[in-house]
């Protein structure tokens, strides 16, 4: 009986430890899970209560955002700059051809690029005369076929001229980038301010804080679209042109000849006479004044002779008349 007793005693006292120890285990547990929870409530409080940087609300509604966009534009601002993908050029080009003929030529230039995804950004065609003309192309093709409508442009017929140039704007289409996302930011935090400011004075100053910065923002994103255009887009200048000595049979202008010589001359005659004509025009009235002031002249002249009395005749001694 009493071993009986013995080993229901330390039945109970086993099962008392076992259930003191899962009490136990079951306190620990809790309280870690109670501390995490509090460490993620205050980590969550902090997030709400903290600045908004880097929050853009290009729509102009951050007033009415709830806690968790809030939150989510703070995640946003904290994020580093976007960097441009790959590498940022440039790419120009001038082409100067002599072709047969330009209308056909400016034809097959627009074809060569529209079929590249290009497009013929300006054209300016100008008549030499009724038989020439010259035309002047500017052309946007993508970079990644700017080296093949080169070389067909430039085998389309005589190439007299080619330059190319090449630059590299990857640094400031990332400062462009990192500008525009500062920018929206700063956008941000003037609204928020607004929304809070009570004072119409303080109302009035944000206002024109707000102003300053959107027109600033989009300036930057005039930049950047400017550099998206010219980085995707790669520019040729082609120029024109008939032959020197444009003709059927390609034959050239002979040397001079003796009618040639004449047909000079004769337009020197014609020149000089013409000069003359132009001289004695221009003199004609001094020579006309002249001419009546001479006339005039003698006819005063002529009539003062006329009115002088005619000199009397001394009358001979009587000595001499008896002799």
């Amino acid at each position: 009986m009493r071993s009986e007793k013995k080993s229901g005693r330390s039945f109970v006292r086993a099962r008392a430890a076992l259930v003191a120890g899962s009490l136990g285990l079951l306190l620990a547990v809790g309280g870690c899970g109670a501390s995490s929870d509090s460490s993620g409530s205050n980590a969550k409080a902090d997030v709400k209560s903290g600045p908004r940087e880097g929050f853009a609300d290009e729509g102009g509604a951050a007033a009415s955002a709830a806690p968790e966009e809030q939150a989510d534009g703070k995640a946003a601002g904290k994020k580093a700059a976007p960097k441009a993908e790959g590498t940022h050029v440039i790419r120009t080009a001038t082409l100067s051809v002599e072709v047969k003929s330009v209308p056909k030529a400016v034809a097959a230039a627009r074809g060569v690029v529209e079929s590249a995804g290009g497009l013929v950004a300006t054209e300016n065609t100008e008549r030499l005369d009724d038989t020439y003309e010259t035309s002047h192309l500017v052309l946007r093709v993508p970079q990644e076929r700017f080296q093949e409508v080169l070389r067909e442009l430039a085998g389309s017929g005589k190439l007299l001229s080619r330059t190319s140039n090449t630059k590299d704007v990857t640094d400031q289409v990332v400062d462009v980038e990192s500008r525009i996302s500062t920018q929206r930011a700063s956008v941000a935090r003037v609204r928020e301010l607004m929304d809070q400011a009570e004072k119409i004075s303080d109302v009035v100053a944000l206002e024109g804080e707000l102003s300053s910065r959107q027109s600033d923002l989009e300036s930057l994103l005039a930049q950047q679209a400017s550099l998206k255009d010219r980085t995707s887009l790669a520019t040729i200048t082609l120029d024109l042109t008939p032959p020197d000595a444009p003709g059927d049979d390609g034959s050239k202008d002979e040397d001079p000849g003796f009618l040639d010589a004449l047909g000079g001359g004769w337009d020197a005659f014609v020149t000089m006479l013409r000069w003359i004509a132009v001289a004695f025009g221009a003199a004609f009235p001094f020579l006309l004044t002249a001419a009546l002031a001479a006339v005039v002249w003698r006819v005063l002249r002529k009539r003062r002779a006329a009115r002088r009395p005619a000199p009397a005749v001394a009358a001979a001694p009587a000595g001499e008349d008896g002799a």
